[in-house]
């Protein structure tokens, strides 16, 4: 590549293989043309890597790693990036075309933001539609007033400065499964936020996704989690408890439960389809019989849905 790329695009992958050909496809065939595609393999064990080998566009830069983790693997994607804005992505995830377009624009067209993410279209593991999510907050005001509150941006959809990024100290390593919400806290003080209210990404949920619906976590993960936005930083003895709590969790049955258990709440709270959503809940009792909220879930589904509208907006589920 001859000439400095406008937009490094950064994704991390492990163990994607069922999902990164649709991924890197998304992103190739973007209208905006001139960037760098830094793709970071974090370990992978399956057959990620073989995928990805697959492609042959100069564009593409592949890093391999010893797996590390996300954070760490953003880290190392932003040490080789070359270009002043950055766009991260995942690699179970689809990019709508004019993605980097529509974000480059706005923020070429605002000096003074150094981030803007955007709304989503999530999607199950076999792609088909499951609801669009509107972000807690689009302005720069508005996601001020909620950003202790709430993480205002869904990650893979933001495009930032990389100079901002640097600056603050990239990804926290030991901040576990939130490295990105502490990052948006440390970059309140560096310039303005936004949220682009249109989807131009399709986020998969799927059931080998280290993210799971934060209700499993319990209690004390996000009780830790609170602590360190609130303070910005994670301590060394809250870092080891989080990670112990991953662990512990990280396991097939917990993660395809909680997959079921999400999918069968949004298809109810934003997509009311009560069948689909029933069928996904009964899968999520058959894993994890003991869970009482997956029986009040199923009860619920059974109600009309302006009761079930009611009910969300007394308690929203934001994800």
């Amino acid at each position: 590549m001859d000439t400095k790329p406008m937009i490094s695009v950064l994704m991390p992958v492990y163990n994607a293989e069922r999902y990164v050909a649709e991924a890197i496809a998304s992103v190739l065939q973007q209208s905006f043309a001139q960037f760098e595609f830094i793709i970071v393999n974090d370990g992978s064990t399956d057959g990620s890597r073989n995928v990805i080998s697959t492609f042959n566009d100069r564009r593409i830069i592949l890093i391999d790693q010893p797996h590390q983790g996300v954070a760490a693997a953003l880290n190392t994607g932003l040490k080789y990036a070359r270009a002043n804005y950055i766009a991260r992505f995942d690699a179970d995830d689809i990019c709508h075309p004019d993605r980097l377009e529509k974000q480059l624009n706005y923020l070429l067209d605002n000096s003074e933001y150094i981030l803007v993410g955007s709304d989503v279209e999530y999607i199950l593991e076999n792609g088909d539609f499951l609801f669009n999510f509107q972000c807690i907050a689009h302005s720069h005001d508005q996601i001020m007033e909620k950003l202790y509150f709430y993480c205002p941006f869904i990650h893979p959809t933001v495009m930032y400065k990389k100079e901002s990024i640097i600056n603050a100290g990239g990804y926290a390593t030991n901040a576990h499964n939130f490295e990105d919400y502490l990052l948006w806290t440390k970059l309140a003080n560096a310039g303005k936020f936004h949220n682009l209210s249109e989807p131009l990404v399709k986020y998969r949920l799927n059931s080998t996704s280290v993210t799971i619906d934060e209700k499993w976590r319990g209690k004390r993960f996000r009780k830790l989690k609170r602590a360190a936005i609130t303070r910005g930083a994670v301590t060394p003895t809250e870092a080891d408890e989080l990670l112990a709590i991953i662990q512990t969790q990280n396991i097939d049955k917990i993660k395809r439960g909680a997959y079921h258990a999400l999918c069968g709440k949004k298809l109810l709270a934003d997509n009311y389809q009560p069948a689909k959503a029933r069928h996904h809940v009964r899968k999520a009792i058959q894993i994890h019989p003991s869970r009482l909220d997956n029986y009040l879930l199923y009860t619920v589904s059974f109600l009309p849905e302006r009761w079930i509208a009611w009910l969300h907006k007394l308690s929203p589920n934001r994800l």
